[in-house]
Protein backbone atom coordinates (compact mmCIF):
# COMPACT_ATOMS: atom_id res chain seq x y z
CA UNK A 1 0.00 0.00 0.00
CA UNK A 2 1.20 3.25 -0.95
CA UNK A 3 0.03 6.49 1.26
CA UNK A 4 -1.28 9.94 -0.05
CA UNK A 5 -1.44 12.84 2.49
CA UNK A 6 -3.71 15.64 1.65
CA UNK A 7 -2.78 18.62 2.51
CA UNK A 8 -5.62 21.10 2.31
CA UNK A 9 -8.24 18.53 3.14
CA UNK A 10 -7.03 18.77 6.95
CA UNK A 11 -4.09 16.36 5.87
CA UNK A 12 -6.32 13.45 4.94
CA UNK A 13 -3.97 10.49 5.14
CA UNK A 14 -4.84 7.54 1.95
CA UNK A 15 -3.95 3.95 1.76
CA UNK A 16 -4.10 3.30 -1.57
CA UNK A 17 -3.65 0.19 -3.56
CA UNK A 18 -0.78 1.23 -5.84
CA UNK A 19 -2.59 -1.43 -8.28
CA UNK A 20 -5.64 1.21 -8.81
CA UNK A 21 -5.04 2.33 -12.81
CA UNK A 22 -4.69 6.03 -11.69
CA UNK A 23 -4.53 7.89 -8.23
CA UNK A 24 -7.81 9.62 -9.45
CA UNK A 25 -9.78 6.02 -8.80
CA UNK A 26 -7.52 5.55 -5.76
CA UNK A 27 -8.78 8.66 -4.00
CA UNK A 28 -12.63 8.06 -5.36
CA UNK A 29 -12.07 4.56 -3.49
CA UNK A 30 -12.16 6.33 -0.38
CA UNK A 31 -15.24 8.55 -1.38
CA UNK A 32 -13.23 11.78 -1.40
CA UNK A 33 -15.10 13.82 -4.25
CA UNK A 34 -12.03 14.76 -6.75
CA UNK A 35 -12.95 17.07 -9.82
CA UNK A 36 -12.31 15.36 -13.05
CA UNK A 37 -14.90 16.93 -15.49
CA UNK A 38 -13.63 14.91 -18.38
CA UNK A 39 -14.46 11.76 -16.98
CA UNK A 40 -10.92 11.26 -15.82
CA UNK A 41 -9.83 10.72 -19.49
CA UNK A 42 -6.94 12.67 -19.67
CA UNK A 43 -9.00 15.27 -21.79
CA UNK A 44 -8.97 18.43 -19.22
CA UNK A 45 -7.14 19.40 -16.59
CA UNK A 46 -9.52 19.44 -13.78
CA UNK A 47 -8.18 16.62 -11.66
CA UNK A 48 -4.71 17.98 -11.61
CA UNK A 49 -2.93 17.83 -8.06
CA UNK A 50 -0.01 19.43 -6.60
CA UNK A 51 2.51 17.48 -5.86
CA UNK A 52 4.00 18.70 -2.76
CA UNK A 53 6.38 15.81 -2.07
CA UNK A 54 7.13 12.54 -3.57
CA UNK A 55 7.05 13.58 -7.36
CA UNK A 56 9.77 10.96 -7.90
CA UNK A 57 7.52 8.28 -6.52
CA UNK A 58 4.67 8.80 -9.63
CA UNK A 59 4.78 7.41 -13.33
CA UNK A 60 6.48 9.63 -15.92
CA UNK A 61 4.11 11.78 -17.58
CA UNK A 62 1.84 11.05 -20.32
CA UNK A 63 1.16 13.01 -23.45
CA UNK A 64 -1.59 14.33 -22.36
CA UNK A 65 0.52 16.02 -19.56
CA UNK A 66 3.17 16.51 -21.89
CA UNK A 67 0.58 18.96 -23.78
CA UNK A 68 -0.90 20.83 -21.18
CA UNK A 69 2.75 21.57 -19.57
CA UNK A 70 3.47 23.10 -23.17
CA UNK A 71 0.35 24.72 -22.89
CA UNK A 72 1.34 26.18 -19.53
CA UNK A 73 -1.79 24.61 -18.04
CA UNK A 74 0.06 22.21 -15.96
CA UNK A 75 3.27 23.54 -14.08
CA UNK A 76 6.04 21.21 -13.25
CA UNK A 77 4.70 20.56 -9.91
CA UNK A 78 1.38 19.66 -11.41
CA UNK A 79 0.24 16.05 -12.05
CA UNK A 80 -3.44 15.00 -13.57
CA UNK A 81 -4.77 12.48 -10.94
CA UNK A 82 -6.37 10.94 -13.49
CA UNK A 83 -2.76 10.09 -15.30
CA UNK A 84 -0.26 8.94 -12.67
CA UNK A 85 0.38 5.50 -10.98
CA UNK A 86 1.78 5.97 -7.72
CA UNK A 87 5.05 4.09 -6.93
CA UNK A 88 5.39 5.17 -3.69
CA UNK A 89 4.04 7.85 -0.80
CA UNK A 90 3.11 11.28 -1.79
CA UNK A 91 2.09 14.18 -0.21
CA UNK A 92 -0.28 16.39 -2.48
CA UNK A 93 -2.40 19.99 -2.31
CA UNK A 94 -5.76 20.16 -4.30
CA UNK A 95 -5.20 23.88 -6.22
CA UNK A 96 -7.62 26.59 -6.07
CA UNK A 97 -9.26 26.62 -9.02
CA UNK A 98 -10.30 22.87 -8.90
CA UNK A 99 -12.10 23.10 -5.22
CA UNK A 100 -15.39 22.26 -5.01
CA UNK A 101 -17.62 24.83 -3.25
CA UNK A 102 -19.62 22.06 -1.39
CA UNK A 103 -16.43 21.17 0.63
CA UNK A 104 -14.74 22.37 3.50
CA UNK A 105 -10.42 22.80 3.36
CA UNK A 106 -7.94 23.77 5.10
CA UNK A 107 -6.36 26.40 3.33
Amino acid sequence: MTQIIITNLFNKTLKIDPNYSNLLKGIHAHYIDWMHACGGKGKCTTCKAIVLEGMDNVSGLTDAEKLYRAKGLLAINERLTCQIKLEGDITVAIPDENKFPHMNYSD
